[in-house]
């Protein structure tokens, strides 16, 4: 499963069904775009130090997923697919959301518009 933000914070702040929800995934993976996004929250909330600890505690149990070359070919699919559809979904997550595709794996969000991507498997909380 890949966590995307929404769902990174919401188990980082123990909501419960969002803890069952990654609690039930054989691996957790995270993309670089998610831990960017996370971390920018970050530094911006009531209490940077104490999320950067839970986060570097949790790290260490999950996948990074980087953007690569290969990366780049789902991703340019991706935007032109929605494109044609007259439906874009926001640059970071069209990016996510071809590491869903790359790496063939479900999506943990709430961000409805990760269904416009076809083939994405969105799950949420």
């Amino acid at each position: 499963m890949i966590l995307d933000t929404n769902a990174l914070s919401a188990f980082a702040d123990d909501a419960p069904a969002a803890v069952a929800a990654v609690s039930r995934a054989e691996h957790v993976s995270i993309p670089v775009i998610v831990l960017g996004e996370y971390r920018y929250g970050i530094t911006h909330s009531a209490r940077p130090h104490e999320h950067e600890d839970w986060l570097a505690k949790f790290l260490p149990f999950c996948r990074i997923l980087e953007v690569t070359q290969r990366t780049t070919l789902w991703y340019a699919d991706i935007r032109s697919e929605l494109r044609r559809t007259g439906k874009p979904i926001p640059a970071n997550d069209a990016w996510i959301a071809a590491l869903c595709r790359e790496h063939n794996l479900p999506l943990l969000s709430r961000d409805q518009h990760f269904d416009r991507v076809q083939g994405l498997r969105r799950l949420t909380w």
